[in-house]
């Protein structure tokens, strides 16, 4: 089905089937998902058109387009996924004592499949009582019921609605296992399962006070795999805006262990200790590292936009705070970069570059 689309049903970014198709204000629509990431990124032009946008963009709902696709879906499935417009039928060979492994490994990979794109799908699983049942295959010990149980949960979670119940069910105690004793694969999935649910801001707090999920998404940056350290990085960042999470992850040792990372090639660094640089722990614990400044301005030569709007921001919250660290900033030639990112097309980058400029000249550290 999703082949056989019209193109008009995907979005631009992503070029998947919308599932929350919404209207920006410069007349183009895409998926509610994949523009808030754009927007999240500091981005504040229309990504097809390039034109400006508001400080705060709106995003209108486009109910006409939703429906034709939600029709468009229905009427498309194929007849061999008839059985899915009852998934009662693929949850009791979950729940049954006697359904072979092989038959529970099915049932995941076709609701795994169908869960993807299908919003409407995710909905009906959840009030048909799935959660639990898909919770008991994450507790398998089963490597291959394990992985595809978690990807289940990680495509019921895309959906704000599910986010708060998963939680409520428990998926939160099931994760942190996972991220702790599960294998390569499962930790990163269990990982950005942590990044999907902290999308809703009440869970943020909820995650960060199980005693082991911080410590185990730092744990998985010392022991993890590139996609499994990436993927524990960009689930920090989402939690720690969570002013208590911050502190969490400073006082199990993030910011060494990111700084090490960053010096590395793991820019998704930089973006978690522009979260930490904001307490005053995370200042003194960047103090602390050798070369911290050093490895800063590489990302400021070096690095993706994104990167180099927060290693300004970050270098800057280190200038207010330490006239040692203003010092070497200055020495290190940073004032001279500044003054070329001020013609840079990022608005974000301008902003920064400008504001640590002002510091530099200042001089004025605040503790």
């Amino acid at each position: 089905m999703a082949k056989e689309s019209p193109d008009d049903f995907r979005c631009p970014i992503s070029h998947e089937i919308m599932s929350d198709p919404v209207i920006l204000s410069s007349g183009h629509t895409f998926d509610r998902a994949s523009i808030q990431r754009w927007l999240d990124s500091g981005h504040r032009t229309c990504p097809i058109t390039k034109l400006p946008l508001p400080e705060h963009p709106s995003l209108i709902p486009n109910h006409a387009l939703r429906s034709l696709i939600s029709n468009y879906t229905n009427i498309s499935l194929p007849k061999s996924q008839s059985s899915c417009s009852d998934p009662q039928a693929l949850i009791s060979a979950l729940t049954s004592k006697s359904s072979p492994i092989e038959s529970k490994l099915e049932s995941l990979s076709q609701l795994g499949r169908l869960t993807k794109r299908d919003s409407a799908l995710r909905r009906r699983l959840t009030e048909a009582g799935a959660v639990p049942a898909v919770l008991r295959c994450v507790d398998s010990d089963d490597p291959g019921l394990e992985e595809k149980a978690l990807s289940l949960l990680l495509n019921l979670s895309l959906d704000d609605d599910n986010k708060v119940g998963l939680v409520a069910e428990g998926a939160v105690n099931r994760v942190v296992k996972v991220l702790r004793v599960g294998s390569p694969d499962c930790r990163a999935i269990a990982a950005t399962m942590i990044t999907s649910l902290a999308v809703v801001e009440v869970n943020k707090a909820i995650i960060g006070a199980y005693p082991d999920a911080i410590p185990a998404l730092v744990s998985l940056l010392i022991e993890g795999k590139g996609r499994e350290k990436k993927e524990a990085a960009t689930a920090l960042y989402a939690i720690s805006s969570f002013a208590d999470n911050r502190r969490r992850a400073i006082d199990c040792g993030a910011v060494p262990i990111l700084m090490e990372l960053l010096d590395s090639g793991l820019e998704r660094a930089i973006e978690v200790l522009g979260i930490l640089v904001k307490c005053k722990e995370g200042r003194e614990e960047m103090e602390k590292v050798d070369g911290c400044v050093k490895v800063l301005v590489l990302v400021l030569r070096n690095g993706s936009a994104r990167g180099v709007q927060y290693a300004l921001f970050t270098l800057n919250c280190l200038c207010c705070y330490s006239e040692e660290i203003c010092s070497e900033v200055r020495r290190d030639g940073v004032m001279e970069i500044c003054f070329g990112l001020l013609e840079d097309d990022n608005d974000k980058i301008r902003r920064n570059a400008s504001t640590l400029v002002q510091t530099l000249r200042g001089n004025r550290a605040i503790r």
